[in-house]
C-alpha cells in the first residue's frame, strides 16, 4: 500500500465547537470566506473522510471520492447510494483499507469532521487548517477534538506535535481567521 498525507479542515467557534448541541452546524459558523476556502481546498485531496453529521454540501461534492464513517459495516464497502463514496467502520479496518476500496492507494486524505474523525488522525496530520469564528459561541456544542472546551483546540494540536505555521484573515466582516498547523 502507498503512503498517505493527512490534512484536516475545521472551522470552530470561539469555544472550539463545530456544531451546536443539536449536532448541526449553525449558520453563524458558515462564514463566507471560510466556505470559499473550504470548497476550493476539497478539490485537491484524493480522498475525503467524514462522519454522518459532517457532510459536504458543495456543488462538486458528489464528484469527490469520500469515505463515510459508519457502524453499519465491518469491512469497507462501496456506498450503494453514493457512487464515489465508501462506507468504513474504523473499529474493524484501518483507513488504508477503506482508501483501497475507494480506489485510492496513495496521496492526500482530508478529514473534515466530526470530533471522532478529527481525533482519529491527530497523530497522523501533516497539516491541519483551523479556521476560527471569534464572535460565535456554542456552549454545550460538539467539540472539534475530545478535550475541548477544557483545553483550546490549539493546545490539543500542539500536544500532538503540531505547530502554527501561517495565520491569515479569511473573512474581514466576521473577523474569521485561518491558522495552518504543521507537523
Amino acid at each position: 500500500m502507498g503512503s498517505f498525507r493527512f490534512v484536516g479542515y475545521a472551522i470552530v467557534s470561539a469555544d472550539g465547537m463545530l456544531a451546536g448541541p443539536d449536532h448541526v452546524m449553525p449558520k453563524s459558523l458558515k462564514v463566507p470566506g471560510d466556505q470559499a476556502f473550504f470548497e476550493a481546498a476539497l478539490d485537491g485531496p484524493d480522498l475525503i473522510v467524514h462522519g454522518r453529521n459532517s457532510y459536504e454540501d458543495q456543488p462538486r461534492s458528489p464528484l469527490r471520492r469520500r469515505v463515510f464513517l459508519t457502524r453499519s459495516v465491518t469491512t469497507p464497502v462501496r456506498d450503494p447510494d453514493h457512487p464515489n463514496a465508501t462506507l468504513w467502520n474504523p473499529a474493524h479496518a484501518p483507513i488504508e483499507d477503506a482508501a483501497s476500496v475507494a480506489g485510492v492507494t496513495h496521496g492526500t486524505i482530508a478529514a473534515i469532521g466530526g470530533t471522532s474523525v478529527f481525533d482519529m488522525f491527530l497523530d497522523r496530520y501533516d497539516t491541519f487548517y483551523l479556521s476560527q469564528a471569534p464572535h460565535v459561541r456554542l456552549p454545550g456544542g460538539v467539540p472539534v477534538f475530545s478535550g475541548v472546551p477544557q483545553k483550546p483546540p490549539e493546545d490539543i494540536l500542539a500536544a500532538h506535535g503540531m505547530k502554527p505555521a501561517t495565520r491569515r484573515v479569511l473573512d474581514v466582516a466576521h473577523e474569521a481567521t485561518l491558522t495552518e498547523w504543521k507537523r
